[in-house]
């Protein structure tokens, strides 16, 4: 039987990805592969954003272009896009099947005369590191995000499913599995409140079930909001081999009454309470974080208290994002309004002082062991390669090809601006 041919295309988050790979395994399994980079596919897969005004526009856009480059393609549309605004998807050409809920996948499948769905995924293609979807959804209301409305509920996969896959992933040779999901630290909340008999089984005590796997490798959390991290989650933290000491609780705001307006559900003081006592049972985890400046009203002295609790935090790398109005959400009408200017000086600003903290940070583990995931040559430095170590610091070290998306050992050498210097373990010639 002759192979049909397909072309993915990806567009978001973590979850995106994830779920794009479980398509393409459906795909392989019912007689497609991926077309050739000047071949016309006769199926195309499009997994939409729409966090954003622009995830919108890109997601159109690129429709058109399959249209254009794949002529007589069918083109599946599937993600949040297509969940908020289906009517406007079905209309872009060659579209055929709208997926504005993932439950209605198998039905899709079946209608294009494909039977065999995968359940779970096998491979990561194209990364070192494989992501696994814990769970799904988000029923909180932040004023800036409409994600609540295109995820909600909460749906958490099976503590059994999910480690299976994770084994089979190691299996297939990745070293790295990142937890990932939409609102991860709920995960299990769904399968248990409200339900009386059923023990509760939440995410650390995924991480307990994982870490028993055997083997090198490790596990790595996407994000986690900082008030759901409690004693049990840091003590099994502390306390699980595979678990990597680098956490990304978002901030959003150092400003509290900026944070009022967003609505998050803490306090800046509760938020550094919680690094705090992570520290003091890890070994100088890492906090990665996310920062929204220019939010409606944010004042010169709000804007100010967010850097001084940046410093504060010791983040070792902040995701500076201006504010952009998402249609449908109640910040997009509150007034003042962040001119784009100072929304761009405020970006800069932050980065600047990410950079600082970033450096203060790598350079700790100068003279110090590392766990170096290697993920790719080095493009300029013959001889030399470029991975990430446990808590997610950048590492450029002495190696070689057959070497990626394989954990090697090394020592910190030198801090740079953006990454550490590190030598291998033989060449180092020292015991730490």
């Amino acid at each position: 039987m002759m192979e049909k041919t397909c072309r993915l295309v990806t567009l978001g988050c973590k979850v995106n990805q994830y779920e794009t790979q479980l398509v393409k395994e459906t795909l392989l399994r019912n007689g497609y592969r991926e077309a050739g980079e000047h071949e016309a596919a006769e199926l195309c897969v499009v997994n939409t954003c729409t966090v954003t005004n622009t995830g919108d526009s890109k997601s159109r856009q690129i429709i058109r272009q399959l249209s254009r480059k794949n002529p007589g393609t069918q083109t599946v549309v599937m993600g949040c896009y297509a969940t908020r605004d289906p009517g406007a998807v079905a209309e872009l050409p060659n579209v055929v099947e709208v997926v504005s809920d993932k439950r209605e996948l198998p039905d899709v499948f079946d209608r294009l005369g494909m039977y065999d769905m995968a359940t779970g995924i096998s491979q990561f293609d194209g990364r070192q590191r494989a992501y696994v979807k814990v769970q799904d959804g988000c029923i909180l209301r932040c004023t800036y995000c409409i994600i609540p409305d295109v995820r909600p509920g909460l749906q958490s996969r099976s503590p059994q499913e999910i480690e299976d896959e994770v084994r089979r992933l190691i299996d297939n040779g990745y070293n790295e599995i990142v937890l990932t999901g939409i609102h991860v630290g709920h995960y299990g909340v769904d399968t248990t409140r409200g339900k009386s008999g059923l023990p509760p089984f939440r995410l650390w005590h995924l991480f307990e079930k994982l870490d028993r796997i055997p083997g090198d490798w490790r596990m790595r959390l996407s994000s986690i909001e900082a008030v759901e991290v409690n004693d049990e989650f840091i003590s099994t933290a502390a306390n699980c081999e595979h678990l990597c000491p680098q956490f990304h609780p978002a901030l959003q705001s150092g400003s509290e009454t900026v944070l009022r307006r967003m609505r998050r559900r803490y306090s800046i003081s509760r938020f550094q309470e919680k690094l705090q006592q992570m520290r003091e049972q890890l070994d100088r985890p890492a906090f990665t974080t996310d920062v929204i400046v220019g939010f409606p009203g944010e004042t010169d002295q709000e804007f100010e208290e967010t850097l001084e609790a940046c410093r504060q935090a010791e983040f070792m790398k902040i995701h500076v994002f201006p504010f952009s109005p998402r249609k449908g959400t109640p910040a997009a009408s509150y007034p003042d309004q962040v001119s784009p200017e100072v929304r761009k000086e405020r970006v800069q600003r932050l980065s600047e002082l990410e950079r600082d903290l970033a450096e203060n940070f790598y350079r700790q583990f100068e003279g110090e062991k590392l766990e170096v995931m290697v993920e790719r040559e080095h493009p300029e430095k013959t001889g030399f390669v470029r991975g990430t170590d446990r808590r997610y610091i950048p590492v450029e070290l002495p190696g070689n090809a057959d070497e990626i998306g394989k954990i090697v050992s090394a020592t910190g050498v030198q801090t740079h601006q953006h990454y550490l210097d590190a030598m291998r373990r033989s060449e180092a010639n020292v015991t730490i």
